[in-house]
């Protein structure tokens, strides 16, 4: 639809792969949508100090001149605001659908697509192109989300098909050196879902299958609408969801874990990573376990995700995100190489995953090598961004050019742990027992281990990679880091030092511990 109004830069969607006319909308009917606004003022270089929840807001918000422009605008185009959150920069606004595609110059169509969890079909709101802005919004709002709410992200596990070996997190904590007398208590793990749901039955039946005599407390938050809704289909987003709760929980018993539902769209998955990094309290780490392909995404989406995970860097959180389990392609259908978002977002701890071979009792590690089982077949996502450009950190350790294009970029993943579901990890799903991998899990561990870090450092770390890539040389280990030479994810082959399959290797928790304490 052409307006004459400015365009909103970065707003262009494709249409849904595979989406289908599926009847018509009400123009009358509501629609809630969030509007995020620029920043107040320059964001401030992550330090040794994070920035206090009660200063988020002047150190990180919009600034409240741009939140009353803002809203005198919207509300003389007949859009009611129903929500402001100045930390955050985010406004909840409420519309019907007439109204809104006049003041953002779009047209929303509802189709049917593909759900990415499940396959089965969806029916959702669509509008392709870009969206533009009423004058007196140009240059305060730099993203408007939720407009289109079609399925954003996939869940990054996998159920065993067969597996030959399987581990409890807590065999997995022994094979990775977790720090002794530590068990993330202080802390908070904070989980993102886009779906699904837990019981308390499961949960109180898994401990004890495990060991664990003393659990975690697991709360669940709604966003968006969304909310603690449990399917009764393991291998649906309840797989997910169990699988993050269970390894965040068993490696970190001490800490809180507190589960964010949310819609899955680019919407819900903004306003869950929001809510919480801007939590009270603040968490220790978020774990990340849903993504998508690049390509898949607006650039607006993006880079308000980014921001967000910017955010949480300045207020101490470090980020876990899985980088996907379609290797090098990440599940794009050009054979091209692809990484995930929002795992390459530079202020997201991207975690890859391995195929490992360890006596459970005693953790000693046998044999450990990429995860790839092939194309198609599942493995662990890595290579170079095509958006974000290479962070300042990670200059010295070798990023390869894309493997297509050559160009350079922010490679992913920083670090890896065990993801193979042939090696995978002991769960308890909808009352079944079943093993499930997928770098998946290997957010939730990276987030347990952190919260053990701090309580050990009696500090939360933040934004790890600084530290972690310090000093670090192309081809060389770094310490803290079992590296991972043996195996390739499609396009990229692992090798000494950083790599676009395992990154820098799979932890040593006590040596890391001991590395960030000097």
């Amino acid at each position: 639809m052409s307006t004459g109004q400015p365009p909103l830069p970065g707003s262009a969607r494709r249409p849904a792969p595979g989406s289908r006319p599926a009847g018509d909308l009400d123009p009358s009917s509501p629609v809630d949508i969030t509007v995020v606004l620029r920043r107040g003022r320059p964001l401030p270089e992550p330090g040794s100090e994070p920035v206090p929840r009660d200063r988020a807001a002047a150190v990180l918000g919009a600034d409240p001149a741009d939140v009353a422009a803002v809203r005198q605008a919207l509300e003389a185009e007949g859009v009611e605001v129903t929500g402001v959150d100045l930390a955050s920069r985010r406004l909840t606004v409420r519309g019907d659908v007439g109204t809104l595609q006049r003041v953002f110059g779009t047209t929303l169509r509802r189709v049917e697509s593909a759900d990415p969890v499940t396959g089965r079909p969806v029916a959702h709101r669509q509008r392709t192109g870009a969206l533009s802005l009423p004058a007196a919004l140009e240059g305060p709002v730099v993203a408007v989300l939720g407009l289109d709410d079609r399925p954003q992200a996939r869940a990054r596990f996998r159920p065993a098909a067969e597996a030959t070996t399987a581990y409890t997190p807590i065999e997995l904590g022994r094979v990775y050196r977790f720090p002794a007398g530590t068990d993330g208590s202080g802390g908070t793990v904070a989980i993102l879902e886009l779906g699904g749901g837990y019981t308390d039955a499961d949960l109180a039946a898994y401990w004890p299958s495990i060991g664990l005599t003393d659990p975690p407390t697991v709360t669940a938050v709604g966003v968006d609408g969304g909310a603690n809704a449990p399917e009764g289909d393991p291998r649906g987003a309840d797989g997910e969801v169990l699988l993050d709760i269970e390894v965040a929980g068993a490696l970190a018993p001490g800490a809180d874990v507190v589960v964010y539902f949310a819609p899955n769209t680019d919407r819900g998955f903004l306003d869950a990573l929001s809510t919480a990094v801007h939590a009270d309290p603040t968490p220790t780490a978020v774990s990340i376990s849903w993504g998508q392909s690049e390509d898949e995404w607006t650039r607006q989406a993006m880079t308000a995700m980014d921001d967000a995970m910017a955010d949480a860097a300045v207020l101490g959180v470090t980020v876990c995100v899985a980088s996907g389990d379609d290797g090098s392609r990440d599940n794009a259908t050009d054979g091209g190489a692809h990484v995930d978002f929002p795992a390459s977002s530079p202020h997201a701890l991207a975690c890859g995953g391995t195929t490992v071979h360890a006596d459970p009792a005693t953790g000693s590690v046998s044999d450990e090598t990429v995860w790839f089982s092939g194309v198609g077949q599942g493995g662990t996502g890595g290579g170079v961004s095509d958006v974000f450009p290479v962070p300042s950190w990670q200059r010295g350790v070798g990023v390869p050019g894309d493997a297509d294009t050559g160009a350079p970029g922010r490679g992913v993943p920083d670090v890896a742990a065990d993801a193979d579901p042939a090696t995978g990890y002991r769960v308890l799903v909808d009352g079944t027992a079943a093993v499930y991998g997928g770098t998946s899990a290997v957010a939730p561990l990276w987030a347990a281990l952190v919260c053990r870090l701090a309580e050990a450092l009696g500090r939360r770390p933040g934004l790890l990679q600084p530290a972690l890539y310090a000093g670090v040389g192309a081809g060389r280990p770094a310490r803290g880091f079992r590296d991972i030479t043996s195996g390739s994810n499609g396009a990229y082959t692992a090798g000494a030092g950083w790599d676009a399959c395992t990154g820098l290797g799979v932890p040593d928790g006590e040596a890391l511990l001991a590395r960030l304490r000097g």
